[in-house]
């Protein structure tokens, strides 16, 4: 099956139109039209080789949005027509105890939308900055009818990635929880934080957030760079959800944690800088880190936001403007998640 996407060559090369092979499906497979896909700082840092782990070319693109456009024949969920999303997998072992357990980002086995070893065009995966996907059907999760389908599918990554911890942690009604960062992960988290009925603060080094914090359900805005604010918020937190996606001290949350409190990463991959142990000793307080979340634990993220109404805030961009929205994601110059809508690739190519 060709298709047209958009690939970087090389880690200083600038995305660019680019034909591929998408396999024909097995007969577990699922096919897709991609209708939607977000733009995540993982896709910038992929394309760019900040982890060393690149594979080129680079097909980025792990927040997708489509209609199923063929099944294979043992395939039973889904059928031509339906509304689906693909996340940030497209296959694991299946037999582990963390697959058995519904947590396939764990799988030693874990194949990535992109970037991951696709057993079977034997290359790397290719991801959902192009025309069509073709995943098995294990991977791809049904996208409630109540949802706007422009603004999903930040949910696969984003949102998963903040809901996860919320509910490995427990938040729900009464929870205090304290969120770092408020770009595509962080608004998420506030967001889904608040519709669990949590008390939700955002920290942030300046006061000029207060309008959006409240904006998107939020509770508080805590000014980190103000001393006297962060004592006085000493012990507060059950669970800080830290978003940040580049290295940063955290050694300032730290003493915010109640006994048995949680600082959960999810943004940095890599480098932290040293951090005391103190806070951690004298309060029985915990690091701790959380990857994406399983298929399961997605399609439950999908079906509560379906019920709740909870969408990410999107600025919906054609695909040829993606190198400029990456120049303006490292100046956090977006409110809160691009989102391409792939009629414009289709377009282009026309």
């Amino acid at each position: 099956m060709k298709t047209l996407g958009y690939a970087a060559q090389t880690p200083t090369s600038p995305l660019a139109p680019y034909e591929f092979e998408r396999r024909e499906p097995n007969v577990g497979d699922v096919a897709i039209d991609i209708l939607y896909c977000g733009v995540c700082h993982s896709d910038l840092h992929t394309a760019r080789n900040d982890w060393g782990w690149s594979l080129y070319p680079s097909v980025p693109g792990h927040e997708i949005v489509g209609r199923v456009r063929a099944v294979g024949a043992n395939v039973s969920k889904y059928k031509v027509g339906d509304h689906v999303a693909v996340g940030c997998m497209v296959d694991s072992c299946q037999t582990c105890s963390h697959c058995h357990a519904g947590e396939e980002q764990y799988c030693g086995e874990r194949v990535d939308t992109y970037n991951g070893p696709d057993k079977h065009l034997k290359t790397h995966t290719l991801g959902g900055y192009s025309q069509h996907v073709v995943v098995r059907e294990e991977f791809v999760m049904k996208v409630p009818e109540t949802l706007d389908l422009a603004k999903v599918a930040p949910l696969v990554c984003a949102g998963i990635t903040t809901y996860s911890p919320l509910r490995t942690w427990n938040v729900g009604p009464g929870s205090k929880v304290a969120v770092v960062g408020l770009g595509g992960l962080g608004h998420m988290a506030v967001k889904l934080a608040a519709a669990m009925g949590a008390h939700v603060t955002v920290l942030s080094r300046t006061a000029d957030k207060a309008k959006d914090v409240a904006a998107l359900g939020g509770d508080a805005l805590l000014v980190s760079s103000d001393a006297n604010a962060m004592k006085a918020a000493a012990n507060q937190f059950e669970l800080i959800i830290d978003t940040v996606p580049v290295k940063h001290d955290i050694n300032p949350y730290m003493p915010l944690l109640q006994t048995d409190g949680t600082l959960v990463m999810v943004g940095q991959v890599g480098a932290m800088p040293e951090f005391s142990s103190v806070p951690l000793i004298l309060g029985r307080r915990r690091i701790a880190g959380s990857l994406i979340g399983g298929i399961r634990e997605t399609q439950e993220l999908l079906d509560f936001c379906g019920k709740t109404g909870v969408l990410p805030e999107c600025e919906m961009i054609r695909m040829e403007e993606i190198n400029e929205a990456y120049e303006r994601m490292e100046k956090s110059d977006v409110r809160y998640r691009f989102v391409i809508d792939m009629a414009s690739l289709k377009d282009d190519a026309a």
